[in-house]
C-alpha cells in the first residue's frame, strides 16, 4: 500500500471538503442556538397570550421539529452534498404519509380550529353527534364529553368542526319550559297566580327575564298551561326535576285538582 498516495488523496480531500465541513458544523451550532432562542420566546409569547394549554406543547414540538429539519437540510447543502435524491425520498414519504393519515390530519386541522376559535370550552354543556354532556377535555385530535348518566364519549374533532354543535351553556342561562294540563273547571287565573307566586320565591328562577305563563293548547277536555322560566345553564336538569315536583305539590296544597288526581 502506497502511504504517500493515500496521504495525498486525504490531503486533497481535506483541502477541498474540510472548509465546507467546518462551515457546516458552524452553521449547525449557530442554528441550534437560534432554535433554542426561538423556542424560548415562543413559549413565553404563548403563555402571555393565554393560549390553550392543550395546544402549547403541540405547537412547540411542531415548530421545533420543522426548524430542525430545515437546519439539517441547510447543513447538508453547506457541506456540499446534493439534496436531489434526499428531497425526492422525503417527497415520496410525505405523499405516502398524507394518504395514510388523511383522516388523522383532518382531525388535527379541526382540533386546531376548535382550540383557536373556541366554539366550546372545557366545562361547557353541548349537544353533538347525538350526544349531550359536559366537555371534559379538548385535544388536538378529539374531544371528550361526560354525559349526564356518566358515560365518557370521545368524538373526533373532524365530526365537530364539520357538523352541528349546540352549546347549551355559552349564554350562561337557559329557558325551562314546563307544560301542565288542566280541566276547564280549573280557573286559569287561579292556576297562574299560584305558579307565579312559587316561581317568585324560587331562587333558581331568574327574575330577568321574568317568567312567562300562558295557555299553549286548548283541547276538548281542557287546556294546557305553559311555563317559561329562565335558570342557570349548569344544573339545568336538576332544577327542572325539582321545580316540576314543587309546582305539582304547591298546586295540590292550594286545592287545584290535576288530571288523574
Amino acid at each position: 500500500m502506497d502511504v504517500d498516495k493515500l496521504w495525498d488523496k486525504f490531503y486533497d480531500w481535506l483541502i477541498i471538503t474540510g472548509p465546507k465541513l467546518i462551515l457546516a458544523i458552524v452553521v449547525f451550532l449557530i442554528g441550534q442556538w437560534l432554535i433554542r432562542i426561538i423556542r424560548k420566546r415562543m413559549t413565553g409569547s404563548m403563555q402571555r397570550k393565554s393560549l390553550n394549554p392543550s395546544l402549547q406543547p403541540f405547537l412547540r414540538s411542531l415548530v421545533f421539529g420543522v426548524l430542525q429539519i430545515l437546519l439539517i437540510l441547510l447543513v447538508i447543502q453547506v457541506a456540499g452534498y446534493p439534496l436531489t435524491i434526499f428531497a425526492t425520498l422525503v417527497g415520496a414519504l410525505g405523499v405516502a404519509a398524507g394518504l395514510a393519515l388523511s383522516g388523522t390530519l383532518q382531525n388535527f386541522t379541526s382540533g386546531l380550529l376548535i382550540l383557536i376559535m373556541k366554539p366550546y370550552t372545557v366545562g361547557d354543556n353541548i349537544i353533538a353527534q347525538g350526544q349531550e354532556g359536559t366537555v371534559t377535555d379538548i385535544r388536538v385530535f378529539y374531544t371528550t364529553l361526560t354525559t349526564y348518566d356518566n358515560r365518557t364519549v370521545i368524538i373526533p374533532n373532524s365530526k365537530l368542526s364539520n357538523e352541528l354543535i349546540i352549546n347549551l351553556s355559552a349564554e350562561g342561562k337557559r329557558r325551562l319550559d314546563i307544560e301542565l294540563k288542566f280541566p276547564f273547571t280549573v280557573d286559569f287565573q287561579q292556576a297562574e297566580g299560584i305558579i307565579r307566586s312559587l316561581l317568585g320565591r324560587t331562587e333558581a328562577v331568574k327574575k330577568d327575564p321574568a317568567p312567562r305563563i300562558g295557555v299553549s293548547v286548548i283541547e276538548p277536555d281542557g287546556y294546557k298551561l305553559i311555563i317559561n322560566a329562565w335558570i342557570e345553564a349548569h344544573g339545568f336538569h336538576d332544577v327542572r326535576l325539582k321545580l316540576q315536583e314543587e309546582i305539582i305539590e304547591h298546586l295540590k296544597q292550594q286545592g287545584v285538582k290535576l288530571p288523574g288526581l
